[in-house]
C-alpha cells in the first residue's frame, strides 16, 4: 500500500508563525511493552527533501525499516536518543516517564530547539518546551517520521541484545511487547529485571502477583497502565 510521504508543511508554519529557526520532531517507541525502556528519539531535519519511502517506522518492515534508519542516521542534521528505564517507569508512571525520555533526547541534541513537533495528541513534554502536538505527525512530518523510525530500530536493537541472557522471552523478536512467547515465559519463569513491574499483566499472573509495584496514580495520567495502551510493533 501506498502512502503519502511525509512534509516539512507543519514545521514552515511553526517557522512562520513563531519565528523559530530550529525545529526538532519527536517520537517515542515501546510505551505499550511490558519490558524494556521507553525510548525517544528527537530529530532536527531542517527543510532538505528526505530519503526515499520515509514514512512512520509501523508502516515498515522490520527490514526496510534498518536500511532507512541507517540512512536517516547520517541524513539528519542532527539526533539523539533518550530513555527512561523501567524501574523509573515503575516509580514515575509512564506520562512523567515519556517526559523524561523526551527531555534527555532534546538536551542530547549538540543545538537546543527553538520549537519541537510532538507525535500524538498529548503533550507530555510541557514547559519550558515550544510544543505543537500532530496526530500521526509521524506519518505527516519529515522530522518526526525520521524520529520514528531511528528511535523504533535502535530500541529494537536493545531488546534484541537481551536475547541471549533472557531466551524464553523472546525479546529479539517481541521487543518486550506481550507476545504469546513472552507471556508464555512470564507464566513460567516470572519477570524478569527488564520488565515493569507496576503494570496489570502481572494481576493475570498469580504466583508471580506478590512481585507487582503498586503505585498511587497520578490524575490524568492516562498512560498509567500497559494493559490499556495501543501496541506498536
Amino acid at each position: 500500500m501506498a502512502y503519502e510521504p511525509p512534509t516539512h508543511t507543519v514545521e514552515r508554519s511553526i517557522r512562520a508563525i513563531t519565528g523559530a529557526k530550529i525545529v526538532a520532531g519527536v517520537d517515542e517507541v515501546g510505551r505499550g511493552a511490558w519490558a524494556g525502556p521507553v525510548t525517544v528519539c528527537a530529530a532536527i531535519t531542517g527543510l532538505r527533501r528526505p530519503p526515499a519511502g520515509l514514512t512512520d517506522s509501523k508502516l515498515l518492515s522490520p527490514k526496510r525499516r534498518t536500511e532507512l534508519a541507517a540512512l536517516l542516521e547520517d541524513w539528519v542534521t542532527c539526533h539523539a536518543l533518550g530513555h527512561a528505564s523501567p524501574r523509573e517507569i515503575d516509580e514515575l508512571g509512564m506520562t512523567a516517564s515519556l517526559r523524561l525520555a523526551a527531555v534527555r533526547a532534546l538536551e542530547g541534541l549538540p543545538v537546543r530547539p527553538d520549537a519541537v513537533i510532538l507525535d500524538g495528541k498529548h503533550d507530555y513534554l510541557g514547559r519550558p518546551w515550544q510544543v505543537r502536538t500532530v496526530i500521526k505527525g509521524d506519518r505527516s512530518c519529515v522530522a518526526v517520521a525520521a524520529a520514528s523510525v531511528i528511535a523504533k530500530v535502535r530500541r529494537d536493537a536493545m531488546m534484541a541484545e537481551l536475547q541471549g541472557e533472557f531466551a524464553p522471552f523472546g525479546f529479539a523478536a517481541n521487543a518486550g511487547y506481550p507476545s504469546p512467547v513472552h507471556k508464555a515465559a512470564l507464566a513460567e519463569w516470572g519477570p524478569t529485571p527488564h520488565h515493569r513491574l507496576s503494570w496489570s499483566y502481572l494481576d493475570a499472573l498469580p504466583q508471580w502477583r506478590h512481585l507487582k509495584r503498586v503505585r498511587v496514580v497520578v490524575a490524568g495520567d492516562e498512560l498509567e497502565d500497559g494493559g490499556q495502551l495501543g501496541f506498536d510493533f
